[in-house]
């Protein structure tokens, strides 16, 4: 999913500009989509997102082999479990070059042990890294804060971001008359109604109680008023409470989208965005939203705040405050004139500094400065 959904092109690029690239992560349904677009060679290490210390450990070794066989010349890894495995992996096996990107960080919503044992195994991973890379100053600032590691190994690439924004994919002018109808039938567009955006992984984290319980107090005084959730959701690793999925599944002006790789077209049939999570490194679908000029509405975290700044390229609230999201929604769909412009002010910024092929040559060239 990694490989599939935060570095689109990344590799392909590197393949195309000298290196030899070897992507490496677990299984699934996104691996055939992700060899086909990339052209780069591929190996599966079964790698878990849950803290499954057996096989890390299976998965330590397999690295460790892979890169005594293959002896790479730089090692970066992504996601924290494949950045623990990996730089750990490359040090013991002598790789000169190991850098981590960090684009968010699990520990920053937990307390107690699981805190204390994610810092532990933070801290870890930065020790075997040669360089570190947060993709915010908001994650520099966390990492230096919480002395992590020493600022000799931190480095933001550009002005942040993991992989830019692909602004040709992410533009009224390439959406398709086709696909636009398709996408309004699935969500039984009604051009009277008002469209509340939120895109992502359906789970606590993202914020999608608080989302669900302000929504459900707007809705009754703003009849025309839709919220759209585009995404999935994980019962298994972050399970909303039964009363919220009752919402969603039950609330007649909640649309559930499953989900999916259009949504440049919802976002251009909606009239806000909000995006409610409780963490984030420097989330990619800001950068998309902004890039299609729609109003923004989000959580006072890292990542955000580093995109959006408060009623001038968006509106932000504190973060799992219901009373403040409620407030700069409504504040949001009684200014649509001040939205639009706060918007298309964002997508200025966008196109200027978040371009990702301005973010790969960055990457390149820091990779051809340390070997």
């Amino acid at each position: 999913m990694a490989l599939r959904y935060l570095l689109p092109g990344q590799m392909q690029f590197m393949q195309q500009h000298g290196f030899d690239v070897l992507m490496i992560s677990a299984n699934g349904p996104e691996l055939n989509d992700v060899v086909q677009n990339e052209q780069c060679r591929h190996i599966i290490v079964p790698m878990t997102r849950k803290i499954t210390p057996w096989q890390d450990l299976k998965c330590l070794w397999q690295l460790i082999r892979i890169f005594k066989k293959e002896k790479p010349d730089i090692v970066h890894s992504h996601t924290p479990k494949a950045g623990l495995l990996g730089m750990l992996a490359a040090k013991l096996s002598g790789v000169k070059v190991r850098i981590h990107t960090v684009a968010g960080m699990p520990l920053m919503v937990e307390k107690g042990f699981k805190l204390r044992l994610l810092s532990f195994i933070e801290k870890l991973t930065y020790w075997a890294a040669k360089e570190v890379w947060p993709n915010s100053q908001s994650l520099y600032n966390y990492i230096t804060e919480h002395r992590f590691t020493s600022t000799q190994k931190l480095r933001i690439i550009a002005k942040g971001s993991t992989n830019g924004i692909n602004t040709q994919r992410f533009n009224t002018a390439a959406l398709q008359p086709g696909i636009i109808e398709a996408v309004k039938q699935s969500m039984q567009y009604d051009a009277a109604n008002t469209y509340l955006l939120c895109i992502g992984r359906l789970v606590k984290d993202k914020g999608i109680v608080e989302l669900v319980h302000v929504f459900t107090q707007l809705q009754p005084h703003n009849p025309l008023l839709k919220l759209v959730l585009v995404g999935d959701f994980e019962s298994d690793l972050d399970p909303l409470p039964d009363d919220v999925l009752q919402q969603i599944n039950q609330h007649t002006a909640i649309i559930h989208i499953k989900w999916t790789q259009q949504v440049e077209y919802f976002m251009h049939l909606a009239q806000y965005f909000i995006f409610p999570s409780h963490r984030e490194g420097f989330p990619n679908v800001l950068l998309q939203a902004g890039a299609m000029q729609l109003p923004i509405i989000c959580s006072r975290i890292a990542g955000n705040v580093d995109i959006v700044t408060h009623q001038q390229t968006g509106l932000i609230f504190d973060t799992a405050n219901e009373a403040q999201m409620q407030e700069q929604i409504e504040f949001a769909l009684t200014h649509p004139g001040e939205m639009k412009q706060m918007a298309v002010t964002l997508q200025q910024t966008v196109q200027q500094d978040y371009q990702r092929e301005h973010i790969w040559q960055t990457i390149w060239t820091t990779y051809q400065s340390l070997l």
